[in-house]
């Protein structure tokens, strides 16, 4: 496994090392050990979750507020996602600064995202498999988010021109500015 830095400190780009031959290939998708060596953090996840969206699908910006924030390690295993990330620990030299990365069933890549960070991705192919460990259970009464299209933060996403599959919920966010952290 190896692991690069993102512009966001504690957040870091995973890509294991993947074994091929004509029968296929294997690859470890995570390895306590490993993770915990390479990265310094020390993260014990107790729950994973898989949605699966079509084309055009964004879901996010979200977050877990209080005692039940989530640190996350995410990828997908089919289709591709444009995965953003937004800084929102008050402490942080990059607080409301976000990083986008695009994952996929060949890349492989996963992304560690540490507690504080919301977090959003945008499905590019039809059909996609995100799935994502969590380091806290979910509580309904803890979620938040941003709204995908703030100003302030000024994401690209990577279709333009299209109408995006948002629910009800995900368009009613509230801006960076306007969050109670």
């Amino acid at each position: 496994m190896q692991i690069r830095h993102t512009p966001i400190k504690g957040c870091f780009i995973i890509q294991p090392k993947i074994f091929k031959d004509e029968r296929g290939y294997l690859y470890e998708s995570f390895n306590k050990k490993q993770f915990e060596r390479l990265t310094g953090q020390c993260v014990n996840f107790v729950q994973d979750n898989q949605s699966i969206s079509s084309k055009g699908v964004l879901r996010g910006l979200h977050f877990q507020k209080g005692d039940f924030a989530q640190a996350k390690l995410v990828r997908v295993t089919k289709g591709a996602v444009q995965d953003v990330v937004v800084d929102l620990r008050p402490n942080s030299k990059t607080f409301g600064n976000h990083f986008s990365i695009e994952l996929t069933e060949e890349n492989k890549s996963q992304l560690f995202i540490p507690r504080g960070l919301a977090n959003g991705f945008l499905t590019l192919k039809d059909d996609t498999i995100f799935t994502y460990k969590c380091d806290n259970y979910y509580n309904k009464v803890s979620e938040a988010g941003i709204i995908y299209n703030d100003p302030d933060l000024d994401i690209k996403w990577d279709i333009i021109n299209q109408d995006f599959i948002i629910s009800d919920k995900d368009l009613s966010l509230p801006t960076l500015k306007s969050l109670d952290l």
